[in-house]
């Protein structure tokens, strides 16, 4: 997602011109799974390192490599869509992208390849703007998916369809009907190229784009993916993410391909009236902690955040003004790292008081609790039969503990239970 764009279901008013743009937008309520006690029912393999996706735009060029630790690489907004690598008809330029695909080897991070743009040549009608146009010829869609996936056989391993197919910007290819047809085409060309190659299908965004989504599944299009895609963004607190994640596992459940992965291939907080109050030091690192938690628990994944150095746009950034120091949100993405990976997370609730509490079992077997409250600074009861001996706060700072009960807030806490020893 790349400013200026539009959010169906929740920009009232989006006008574009060449040089401007203009946002209105309205506040939708969080639903009802929003508040109130929930358990969610996470699942039961440990978390992979890949679950912790992240995107970069200039790492060809400008940006240093990112000191905070991360799995996987997903290349939008990174100068390395359709029209940019084949500029005329069989014409290609494949600098940038070679660049980004030894990157991702030297630094071990897998590639994710979204489509999501036209070349004018190959555009059923000419356009003036750099957004998106329908394919008149797909026969030039399956050359450029060959060609593509040929050159970077056993380089890059997953292919999204197509970028937020939903949004107005796609109305002319946006379609679940046009979207099939273009699935069924890269599926297969990609598959005979390598069958080893991973299909991400269309990852629609929004609230609207689950019934793009049902659509899309009614029609078959689960034929066509390894793995269901989405775009959890949201302008409320990340609780609020569990409002499209949930229903998202219900429509694949009901059109039988609950047993896919669910990817969040984009979210993070964009820049807009509602999300710009987010306080940078005391709220923005445990939002973007309790994302990473909530998605895992509520059945995603892998999540790759949006993103490293966006020029600003970010209500939660992860780098300073530099494109390359880290924020305190980064270092929490790079915290929570630490908690999660090689863990399996037991349970993971919310209590009628709005505190959460996530239990995981270490590698080792340990036992760890993840708390936090989503909306005051309360009192947690920390019952005796955790036997918790350590705190470890979201800026990596450990400490001895002992008690009956802890403060809990918007930034997570882990309380950890002795050591087991074998």
């Amino acid at each position: 997602m790349r400013l200026p764009f539009c959010f169906a279901g929740i920009v009232a008013v989006c006008v574009m011109a060449v040089a401007t743009f203009s946002l209105v937008i309205s506040d939708p309520s969080p639903s009802e799974s929003s508040s109130g006690p929930l358990k969610l029912h996470p699942p039961a393999k440990p978390i992979p390192r890949d679950f912790f996706g992240l995107h970069i735009h200039r790492a060809f060029a400008s940006t240093p490599w990112p000191p905070v630790p991360f799995g996987s690489w997903r290349l939008w907004d990174a100068k390395v869509h359709w029209p940019q690598v084949e500029i005329r008809r069989n014409e290609w330029q494949w600098d940038i992208l070679d660049r980004e695909v030894e990157l991702a080897k030297k630094h071990d991070v897998d590639l994710l390849l979204p489509f999501g743009e036209t070349p004018e040549w190959a555009a059923s009608s000419r356009f003036h703007t750099a957004i998106v146009g329908d394919v008149g010829n797909l026969d030039d869609w399956r050359a450029f998916i060959r060609t593509q996936a040929e050159r970077y056989k056993g380089q890059i391993m997953y292919y999204e369809i197509w970028n937020e197919p939903n949004l107005p910007r796609n109305r002319d290819i946006g379609t679940p009907e046009r979207m099939l047809e273009m699935a069924k085409i890269a599926y297969v060309t990609l598959k005979e190229v390598d069958p080893n190659i991973k299909v991400i299908s269309p990852s629609p965004v929004n609230a609207n784009g689950l019934d793009w989504l049902d659509r899309y599944l009614t029609l078959g299009g689960g034929n066509y993916a390894d793995i269901i895609g989405y775009h959890f963004y949201t302008y409320h607190r990340p609780e609020t993410m569990l409002d499209l994640i949930l229903p998202a596992k219900e429509i694949m459940r009901k059109h039988g391909v609950g047993d896919k992965p669910l990817w969040n291939t984009e979210s993070g907080w964009i820049k807009n009236p509602l999300t710009d109050r987010i306080d940078l030091v005391g709220q923005a690192p445990g939002w973007a902690a309790r994302a990473y938690i909530l998605n895992w628990a509520g059945g995603v994944d892998r999540f790759y955040w949006y993103a490293w150095d966006d020029d600003g746009h970010d209500s939660i950034p992860f780098t300073q003004e530099d494109q390359a120091t880290a924020t305190n949100s980064a270092r929490a993405y790079g915290e929570v790292q630490k908690w999660l990976i090689g863990a399996r997370m037991e349970s993971c609730e919310r209590q009628a008081d709005e505190n959460w509490v996530c239990k995981l079992t270490r590698e080792s077997g340990q036992g760890a609790w993840i708390l936090w409250n989503e909306t005051q600074s309360a009192k947690f009861d920390v019952p005796k039969a955790w036997d918790a001996t350590t705190l470890t706060k979201l800026s990596g700072e450990r400490s001895a503990w002992s008690g009956d009960k802890i403060d809990v807030g918007e930034l997570p806490v882990m309380l950890e239970a002795a050591p087991v020893h074998h």
